[in-house]
């Protein structure tokens, strides 16, 4: 199982008004541990007032840049965000977790792939980093990226994505979308809202000639372009996203702990396998969810946003049937292998065991 370890910030870098990059200085001994794919995200940890945080964020910088960087942008009334932003320096330490998620494609030298993202916001920060891999990787696709943000001020990563451009002036697109400011063509000023994205496919992205898309950013941008792709004819299987949960907009979790939980009816003996060993408690079929449960029996499990986006609390069910209530973040190779997301996973049968050491 992945647990935390102690990384000193090598780096805190301002990218806009309201976000900031970190480098962490990842030790030698810990190099093979927090290799990572384009597209993945770390798990931080911090004590901040007496209170635990535990937060994601996605990896912006590229694998092969030798580096591992991740932005936080802050958010109104957010502890963490606001502490990385106005307070956290170099050298000081964070609690950071390997990192995971899918959130990618396979590369190959020999592919000839058009890649298409649609980000918004803070949306920017796993696209980066498949976009510098991707175009390094495959010398023989091309990546066009739509990106929408308030103004021009409030562009992430503004002056790396131009420097992408002009060194792969014909392999790489990018359509900005500005929502609070005018432009001169009208496809660039507005929402990534359905009528736009529909634009960009009519006039500037072939659909037919294109592989893979990548989604980040709100949830409500992600469904609509999902949605309108599929309604162009793109397969579902081609389509990536990645959910951001960000106070403020529209909920994609389920608060698994804030439901009412029943702890009569029938009950599942339920078995969790941590670093090689077993533990066992009872939870009823309609009571909390395995995570909460091991938890609360004082189990050390890997976890951040208990809303089934970020898939840190990811195990494989071994025995038994779940019912999971929600699930943003599990591609379905993984379902069909019998990996589960525990912190939405409630038993089904008389007995479940769950590994949270598997591969």
């Amino acid at each position: 199982m992945i647990h935390f370890h102690s990384l000193p910030v090598k780096k805190v870098q301002q990218e806009t008004e309201d976000c900031v990059s970190i480098v962490f200085d990842v030790p030698s001994e810990l190099k093979d541990l927090f290799a990572f794919k384009q597209g993945q995200s770390l798990t931080i940890r911090k004590q901040l007032n007496g209170e635990e945080l535990r937060r994601s964020y996605s990896i912006c910088s590229s694998p092969i840049d030798g580096e591992l960087r991740v932005a936080v942008k802050k958010v109104e009334g957010g502890l963490f965000s606001t502490y990385a932003n106005e307070s956290l320096k170099k050298g000081d330490l964070l609690e950071v977790m390997p990192p995971v998620g899918k959130f990618y494609t396979e590369l190959n030298a020999e592919q000839h792939k058009n890649y298409v993202a649609f980000a918004a916001g803070s949306g920017i920060t796993p696209i980066l980093s498949i976009i510098k891999t991707t175009l390094q990787t495959e010398p023989n696709s091309t990546f066009t990226l739509v990106f929408g943000n308030r103004t021009k001020n409030s562009i992430i990563f503004k002056e790396e994505l131009e420097a992408i451009k002009d060194k792969y002036i014909n392999r790489f697109r990018i359509y900005h979308v500005l929502s609070r400011e005018r432009t001169d063509a009208e496809i660039n000023t507005g929402r990534l809202d359905a009528t736009k994205c529909q634009l960009f496919l009519d006039k500037l992205i072939d659909v037919k000639k294109s592989h893979d898309f990548f989604l980040c950013g709100p949830e409500e941008m992600i469904f609509c372009v999902r949605d309108l792709l599929q309604a162009n004819g793109v397969a579902k299987e081609h389509i990536h996203f990645e959910l951001f949960t960000v106070p403020g907009q529209k909920k994609s979790t389920v608060n698994t702990e804030a439901k009412p939980v029943s702890n009569e009816g029938p009950q599942a003996k339920v078995s969790v396998k941590l670093d090689g060993i077993l533990f066992d408690f009872d939870l009823p079929y309609g009571g909390q969810s395995i995570l909460d449960a091991a938890l609360k029996q004082g189990a050390d499990l890997p976890y951040a946003c208990k809303g089934g986006v970020c898939c840190t609390c990811k195990a494989k069910l071994v025995e038994g049937q779940v019912e999971m209530e929600v699930n943003w973040g599990l591609e379905q190779d993984e379902i069909d292998a019998g990996y589960i997301l525990t912190c939405q996973s409630h038993p089904k049968t008389e007995k479940v065991v769950v590994d949270f050491d598997a591969k």
